[in-house]
């Protein structure tokens, strides 16, 4: 979450409790269905497919509509920016994406558990004894299931604008391993102010926020072309270049 302008908790009228109880029991329901269909799908060897579905499911609950433009590009790590946690099925939903998140939010057992079925790869920002097993988890996660994505500003942002990527994200593909593409993506959101989790807000305020919405939510998807020859040198320059990339796509 970034430090930017503080909202109110949300005020929830009536109808919105009864969305946000309708909306719950739904995400229950799913979770329930898709929990032991993808136990048997690891134990058969075979791809993320559940979680994806977990994750869509997730997003249309909530009133997520999506545009995708452009293509991801298979087997690469999707440079992003962050506005919500919606994002995350956003991306599931147009890229069978997986995620890179820093480690501390393996601390919360309920959050990894939901992050493991995904395959996320927890990221210890300054642990350099970690980035050789954190390289072959990012190589793993992008065998096994398409692509990756890291938020590189490292927090959510308001949406109308860019935070600073941190070069110290990529750490865990720098140097670039054998096969992996970098590829920019921008998420840009119709209604920005109504979810984007900035400033003070609890994430449990902006969760109901967002559940007790009547309207739909539209997201579209920018796959924006990989980065390429000298840009990809080092963790420094795959930064600045993602972040270049991103910033001139949010300003078209």
């Amino acid at each position: 979450m970034s430090g930017a302008l503080a909202l109110d908790p949300p005020r929830i009228t009536p109808l919105g409790w009864l969305l946000i109880a309708v909306k719950l029991v739904l995400m229950v329901a799913l979770l329930a269905l898709c929990l032991p269909l993808h136990g048997l799908w690891k134990l058969l060897r075979l791809d993320r497919f559940w979680p994806r579905v977990f994750l869509t499911g997730i997003g249309a609950i909530c009133g997520l509509q999506i545009e995708r433009r452009g293509r991801p590009v298979p087997g690469a790590l999707l440079i992003s920016n962050h506005v919500s946690w919606l994002d995350i099925p956003g991306l599931a939903q147009t890229a069978g994406s997986a995620f890179v998140a820093h480690d501390g939010l393996s601390a919360f057992p309920l959050l990894r558990f939901l992050c493991r079925l995904n395959e996320t790869v927890f990221v210890a920002r300054h642990d350099r004894t970690s980035v050789a097993r954190q390289v072959e988890d990012v190589r793993h996660a992008i065998d096994h299931g398409g692509t990756l994505t890291l938020f590189a500003e490292g927090t959510t942002s308001d949406g109308t604008g860019l935070l600073a990527f941190k070069s110290a994200l990529f750490s865990a593909v720098s140097p670039l391993p054998d096969g992996v593409a970098i590829q920019p993506v921008l998420l840009a959101y119709s209604e920005v102010p109504g979810i984007a989790w900035v400033g003070e807000e609890h994430g449990l305020d902006n969760f109901k926020r967002i559940l007790a919405r009547l309207r739909p939510l539209h997201l579209t998807v920018h796959f924006l072309p990989p980065l390429t020859g000298e840009q990809l040198a080092s963790r420094k320059t795959m930064a600045i270049a993602a972040q270049e990339a991103v910033r001139n796509a949010l300003g078209r």
